[in-house]
């Protein structure tokens, strides 16, 4: 499946909200936002299945084979559609500056807390814990 945009892209999130975190599996979704009439699916158009949540008034499509979610799109915005920002290998003319639903992110999501190599494993890093500093101690105890 290949699809392409005019560039610059209209704007550019982070998605905290548990829909889109939960449909990509992953601490929260970056998407990239694009006028409808300025979205063309180039390739592979007959293998995009969608997903439609009454609830929300949202649609996901994504790819039959593989299940790569593909477009976002929300009935309150009908002349745009959203998608991932990872499916670009290129500039898309704007930079993520947004998050919606920040109140939503996790407790366990990566935030830029320094890191530090693994010493063993080669190309993983971790967040050393901090050291609890021990109180001045007088006499035994």
């Amino acid at each position: 499946m290949r699809f392409e945009i005019d560039v610059p892209a209209r704007w550019a999130w982070h998605d905290h909200t548990v829909a889109s975190r939960r449909a990509h599996g992953a601490a929260y979704a970056t998407y990239v936002g694009s006028w409808r009439k300025r979205f063309r699916i180039t390739q592979g158009e007959g293998e995009l299945s969608r997903y439609e949540d009454a609830a929300t008034k949202t649609a996901r499509s994504f790819c039959a084979n593989c299940g790569t979610p593909i477009v976002y799109e929300r009935a309150r915005s009908p002349h745009m559609v959203n998608i991932p920002r990872a499916l670009f290998s290129g500039r898309t003319g704007r930079q993520p500056l947004y998050h919606i639903a920040i109140e939503e992110l996790q407790e366990w999501a990566y935030t830029g807390e320094p890191l530090v190599p693994l010493k063993g494993y080669p190309g993983v890093v971790w967040q050393r814990s901090k050291k609890k500093k021990r109180a001045e101690r007088e006499g035994m105890f």
